[in-house]
């Protein structure tokens, strides 16, 4: 089982920038795709960034190419989330979600088996 809380949500101002975070406990094996998703009112769960723990690998929404960094500190076994240049379509409850997978990290939030309680990041003008 994996365990994960995230941290660092909160307002900020367009233009302005946010650290998210994501504590990660329990059993982890090596190969783990870890990814943030948002989900904003009225809108589907939207994957915005992934990192294979294994290799490094990243990958990004092109909403967010960048303008957002996703990266591991595995001594401390906490994903973190970069966001600059944020603007108010950031305004979203952001998602820190894991999955064991051996290939690419899948995009789609339904196969992740283990998320985070959320962490809200508004966005004003």
């Amino acid at each position: 089982q994996v365990q994960l809380l995230e941290s660092g949500g909160g307002s900020v101002q367009a233009g302005g920038s946010r650290r998210l975070s994501c504590a990660a406990s329990g059993y982890m094996r090596s190969r783990i795709c870890m990814a943030w998703f948002r989900q904003a009112p009225g809108k589907e769960r939207e994957g915005v960034a992934y990192i294979d723990i294994g290799d490094g690998t990243t990958s990004y929404v092109d909403s967010v190419k960048g303008r957002f960094t996703i990266s591991q500190d595995n001594a401390r076994n906490t994903l973190y989330l970069q966001m600059n240049s944020l603007n108010l379509e950031d305004t979203a409850m952001y998602y820190c979600a894991a999955l064991y997978s051996g290939g690419d990290c899948p995009r789609k939030a339904n196969v992740y088996d283990y998320w985070g309680q959320g962490t809200q990041v508004t966005v004003s003008s």
